[in-house]
């Protein structure tokens, strides 16, 4: 019975490893909740409070910075309400076009919220990187913060 639970723990690893550049997943905390998993499983002889702490904090800053990133790119470069209302909107409808609805959806979100808005193209045009850069930073972000939840819970396992 171990053995399988060792293998859903790995699932939601991996699973939350590919959430970090695949936003329709939540990755850090899949990461984070395989992690709680492995150290249910091992009595949390290896992944201890202090561990699953540290793991619990990286898990929050990384989910604070995803959250902030794309807001602040756009709210950098001027944007409006209706620009910031177009990227959310954008990002939900470019789920189910897979990594480019993912990264186009929010940009053209964006723009088109930004146009309206102002009907400024070059504006929109700025809004539209300013969103993109947010992203870029933001799955930057999550994959340092998903490498590192990686290396606490090795090194809390052999140390």
């Amino acid at each position: 019975m171990d053995t399988l639970l060792y293998l859903l723990a790995g699932l939601l690893i991996l699973l939350g490893m590919a959430g970090t550049l695949f936003p329709a997943l939540p990755g850090l905390p899949l990461m984070l909740g395989g992690f709680l998993l492995i150290g249910w499983v091992d009595d949390f002889h290896h992944l201890g409070s202090l561990s699953l702490t540290i793991l619990t904090l990286i898990t929050l800053v990384g989910m604070a910075i995803d959250f902030l990133a794309g807001l602040l790119g756009a709210k950098m470069t001027g944007a409006s309400r209706q620009s910031l209302w177009g990227a959310f909107i954008g990002s939900i409808a470019g789920l189910p076009l897979g990594l480019a609805g993912v990264v186009l959806g929010p940009l053209l979100g964006a723009v088109i919220g930004e146009f309206i808005a102002r009907r400024d193209a070059w504006q929109a045009g700025r809004v539209g990187l300013g969103t993109l850069a947010g992203f870029l930073v933001s799955t930057a972000a999550k994959i340092g913060c998903a490498f590192a939840m990686l290396a606490t819970a090795i090194l809390a396992w052999f140390w």
